[in-house]
């Protein structure tokens, strides 16, 4: 029988499970794996036994050589039984011998007279990943935010299986961003843990971190900056200066946030957070960050490299590579650039810049482990021209960072990252100055919306990571659907040669499907990729224009301009046009004009007609200058399928248009021969003699960004919420996936909010899916398929109430506007009450609604940070200051049903916000709960030895508002266990995990 990559084929004889995978009838007696095996290897047995518990309620033994009975034999390659396994079939014995280092094969097989599977790693890491891909035969999933196990239990016997995993990608994994509530600035040590924990179970083995050191938003403390000198023994500093991670109480004024108390929160959001400075464990008391003492600072950094230190450690356990750096050229932050001047050396000098990057080099390798220091290149290159100077100075900076490396002689290598790979202008020029040792990498242009950089084709020789956005800031409050994306990310990645490909985000499980589609990508890429061309011609509808916003100059007069009118609208950050055109023969004219700018290098685009680029590097102010008419006439463009695609590469700034002509023949068809055909798009304007009308906005994104995603969505849907109605709910989220509605965006900040003007009665014909999603709950069966779905249906119903707030918001300031204008104080203050005083109590209505349907939701500290945004950026600007201006129009406070109100009127929940699967012999485990919208008499922990044995009971300790915490303490936790949660209040009961008692939250405990 043939093997596929990560494509599964079953012996014949075996029988059917309802699931519809194939067992053998023989149940499994035991797991071999070797005592003293590496720690990769010991976890990947004890994880095999957990999932088959789970899945089939029978805990098997772990022996350490056969026994009678089916077997599962796990662990690399050069163990024993499967040289004896080995030994009796030549083929078998090739084929684990031929196991590289990651891979590994699942394979049953008859041993002795009894059946085996075998799961084979080329190395411990290969082991590994196998027993994980062992864990979804049964039913299991692997997302960043915790495990997905069936509700219901099949047979425990012995899944039939003949499998090869082999990764399409050297690195793969995830790539937090520091910066805002919503991503790892509130990740404590449990958090960094459980999350480490995840990535080998979706095959993935790379974590890396961005450091500001300074600016709008740094110093952030996870990476020191300063001399040797300033070391001290252990990686601590003897000098340092004040840094800071988001906590609530320590705003710096950035992106729109504002400085609140969480006890103050609205909502009854309150309840989620135990002190006002909420954040970090290490900024605990670092408020205000900006004045701290020198010897705070300096602890604040020691704290943040123990931290680090036992999170890279566990990392490197788990066959993880670490990554952090900076931003290039090195900004070095003032206290450190008053101490060099200080002691009489130039901050600009780039041999005091190599020493500072030698005691940056220098303390993280005495404080923690690391794999790579990479280098940021600047955001402002992606918005903007790059400078040959800009370019030098980068250049000089990679230059004292590698003459540091030589002078030190770290333990990790040095990287390039950013948010383009090269300047824009020559996107691939550092592989011409860098050895070739250094990976190059980035993130995709334009919050994501850019496919993955066509550059890396031009890198050989080296290693170079894509980096896709799983989620975009934009829209940081919002759930976005992007596993088509993330597939044709992958496709991208791949085909430009990468050997990285890592996802840059902020969020974890309302992420779920990207990153499970990104995690798949970097191991299987046959199916989905190679659907046909008319398959993907599919999702490309023609006479549509994707992306883009219109404007107009009625008053520039244009030069050389034939039709005036024609040049005086535009429209700019346009990705493509795609006309339905009669197939044939063409001379496509492509009008441009520069109405904006009035210097070069100010906007630079280029572009593609039928997918080969015509246009490279334009820079029409250079070219043209200001106000004047600039074309290009492409001919003989040959139109088949009846569709001219016109797409836009963004290289500096905008692209932008001003016309299009298409005048060319129709070819002939049968009997009929081919005719003179004209079209003319007005680009971002109205009608104009012979030239139509631009196309109406679109709120969709270009869909040749997507992969078909129909096959991902039917098994997501199905591991999630159970067979029942799950092709139905797949459908749902097929359709969406790319093209949810964003009624959040950026204006003061990451998912913020501006007022829509347009009626909610027409908004809410956009919102459809959520009715038809909530239609299907009725039939959803399983606790836990129910709490998955109810979480994505509350996700939806909250995304709806973000729009119907934006609509409030309009009507609000369209009446109060008229207000404004009424100079009578008299009629102005009857006006308030009896026009805009309504629509402000249907306002704070709608944000009630909508923050019920959050704090449904909200289970992970980026959840958190959700709740926190709204309070600390969105409502002082919506319903405070407004609030202030009302009540002086009627000259006196507001009624209390007109102001924000802190009771939760949701239904109550306990909430685990972060779950460690694993620890170390000799941790304890710290239980964090929260108990919102309820008062229970008591809350405890019930814990026993996994599969075994009677619970034991303890009770949480109360902390302040809905906090509740357990300590499981290390002398009780010597072998694998299983835990659940109980908050009583009188009869009714809240539980975690909502499958519990029946299947609870397991843990494993394994040897260092």
């Amino acid at each position: 029988m043939s093997r596929q990559l990560t494509v599964f084929c079953f012996v014949l004889t075996c029988s059917a499970w309802p699931g519809g995978r194939l067992h053998s009838a023989e149940p499994v007696s035991a797991i071999v794996a070797a005592q003293d095996g590496a720690f990769a290897e010991r976890l990947a047995a004890r994880e095999i036994r957990r999932y088959f518990y789970l899945t089939t309620g029978k805990l098997l033994p772990i022996a350490d050589k056969e026994v009678p009975g089916a077997m599962i034999l796990v662990g690399a390659k050069q163990r024993s039984f499967f040289k004896d396994a080995g030994a009796l079939d030549p083929s078998l014995a090739r084929d684990i011998e031929s196991l590289q280092p990651e891979q590994y094969l699942l394979k049953t097989i008859s041993h002795h007279g009894r059946r085996a599977l075998l799961v084979a790693g080329g190395d411990p890491a290969g082991a590994l990943y196998g027993a994980y891909r062992l864990a979804e035969q049964l039913g299991v999933r692997f997302y960043l935010h915790g495990d997905v196990v069936p509700d219901g239990k099949i047979a425990p016997t012995l899944p039939v299986l003949d499998l090869v995993g082999k990764p399409l990608f050297a690195a793969r994994g995830i790539q937090p961003f520091h910066d805002f509530p919503e991503g790892p600035d509130w990740w404590n040590l449990d958090d960094y843990k459980a999350y480490l924990g995840q990535l080998p179970k979706m095959g993935m083995n790379f974590f890396g971190l961005h450091t500001y050191p300074e600016g709008g938003v740094g110093p952030e403390p996870l990476t020191w900056i300063g001399l040797p000198e300033e070391i001290l023994d252990g990686g601590k500093v003897k000098a340092s200066y004040p840094a800071r991670h988001f906590t609530i109480d320590n705003i710096t004024g950035a992106w729109g946030y504002r400085h609140a108390r969480s006890s103050l929160f609205s909502f009854g959001a309150a309840q989620l957070f135990d002190r006002d400075d909420y954040g970090a464990d290490y900024m605990r008391g670092a408020s205000p960050w900006n004045t701290m003492t020198p010897e705070r600072s300096n602890k604040l950094f020691d704290d943040v490299g123990i931290f680090l230190n036992e999170a890279f450690t566990y990392a490197r356990r788990l066959h993880i590579k670490t990554c952090l750096g900076t931003e290039t050229p090195l900004t070095i932050p003032k206290e450190v650039r008053a101490r060099l001047k200080a002691a009489g050396k130039d901050p600009a000098d780039p041999a005091v810049v190599q020493k500072v990057y030698e005691g940056i080099f220098a303390r993280i390798a005495k404080t923690h482990p690391l794999d790579y220091y990479w280098l940021w290149t600047d955001e402002s290159w992606t918005w903007a021209a790059v400078k040959q100077e800009q370019i030098d100075a980068v250049q000089a900076d990679f230059r004292a960072a590698l003459k540091a490396m030589d002078e030190v002689k770290p333990p990790f290598a040095l990287a390039t990252c950013g948010w383009v790979l090269g300047p824009p202008q020559s996107p691939a020029l550092f592989d011409e100055c860098l050895p070739k040792n250094v990976p190059l990498s980035c993130i995709n242009r334009q919050v994501g919306n850019t496919p993955v950089e066509p550059g890396f084709a031009a890198v050989l020789g080296r290693p170079k990571w894509a980096i896709p956005w799983m989620e975009d800031d934009p829209g940081m409050t919002m759930p976005q659907l992007w596993a088509g994306r993330m597939r044709r990310d992958a496709f991208d990645a791949l085909a430009y040669g990468c050997n990285g490909l890592l996802g840059i985000h902020w969020r974890t499980e309302v992420l779920a499907p990207n990153v499970s589609a990104l995690a798949k990508a970097a191991w299987d890429q046959s199916g989905w990729s190679k659907r046909s061309k008319a398959e993907l011609q599919a999702i490309e509808p023609s006479d549509n224009v994707s992306g883009g916003q219109a404007a107009s100059f009625p008053n520039n007069k244009i030069a050389d301009a034939r039709d005036e009118k024609v040049y005086q609208s535009v429209r700019y950050d346009v990705d493509a046009y795609r006309l339905k055109i009669p197939n044939g023969t063409y001379a496509v004219t492509l009008k441009f004009c520069e109405p904006y700018y009035s210097e070069k290098g100010k906007r630079i685009f280029g572009a593609k007609l039928q997918g080969k680029k015509v246009i490279d590097k334009l820079d029409i102010f250079e070219k043209a200058g200001q106000d004047r008419a600039f074309d290009f006439t492409f001919k003989d463009v040959k139109v088949d399928a009846e569709l001219l695609k016109i797409e836009f590469l963004k290289q500096v700034e905008f692209p932008s248009i001003a016309a299009i002509v298409v005048e060319g023949t129709t070819a002939g068809s049968n009997q009929f021969p081919g005719g003179p055909f004209v079209r003319k798009i007005n680009c971002g304007g109205p009608a104009y003699l012979d030239y139509e009308a631009d196309f109406a906005p679109q709120n969709a994104p270009d869909p040749g960004r997507y992969m078909p995603v129909d096959d991902f969505y039917a098994d997501w849907a199905k591991a999630s919420f159970g067979a029942n109605r799950a092709g139905e709910i797949a459908k749902i989220f097929t359709r969406l996936d790319g093209f949810l509605p964003r009624p959040a965006d950026w204006v003061t900040g990451p998912g913020s909010i501006r007022p829509d003007r347009k009626a909610w009665k027409d908004v809410a014909k956009q919102y459809g899916f959520v009715e038809e999603l909530a239609a299907l709950r009725p039939e959803i069966e399983g606790a836990g398929n129910l709490q998955r779905f109810d979480y994505w249906l509350n996700q939806f119903r909250y995304l709806r109430e973000i729009a119907k707030v934006r609509c409030t918001w309009g009507e609000y300031e369209t009446a109060i506007k008229k207000i404004r204008a009424e100079k009578d104080a008299d009629a102005r203050k009857l006006l308030a009450r009896e026009t805009v005083l309504p629509i402000r109590l249907r306002l704070v209505e709608a944000f009630a609604e909508m923050h019920r349907d959050l704090l449904a939701t909200v289970s992970t500290p980026g959840e958190f940070g959700n709740v926190a945004n709204w309070r600390m950026q969105t409502l002082p600007v919506v319903l405070e200051k407004p609030g202030e201006e009302l009540a002086k129009m009627l000259g006196e406070a507001l009624p209390a049903e007109a102001m924000p109100s802190s009771r939760f009127t949701g239904i109550p929940r306990l909430i685990v916000p972060t779950v460690r699967t694993g620890i170390l012999a000799g941790e304890t485990l710290a239980i964090r709960a929260i108990v919102l919208g309820s008062e229970p008499s008591e809350a405890a922990v019930f814990w026993r030895p996994l599969g075994a044995g009677e619970f034991k009971r303890a009770v949480m300790q109360r902390l302040p508002r809905g906090g509740y915490a357990a300590t499981l303490p290390a002398a009780e936790l010597t072998d694998d266990f299983e835990y659940y949660l109980e908050a009583k209040n009188g009869s009714a009961a809240l539980k975690f995990p909502a499958t519990a008692p029946e299947k609870n939250q397991s843990v494993l405990v394994v040897e260092e």
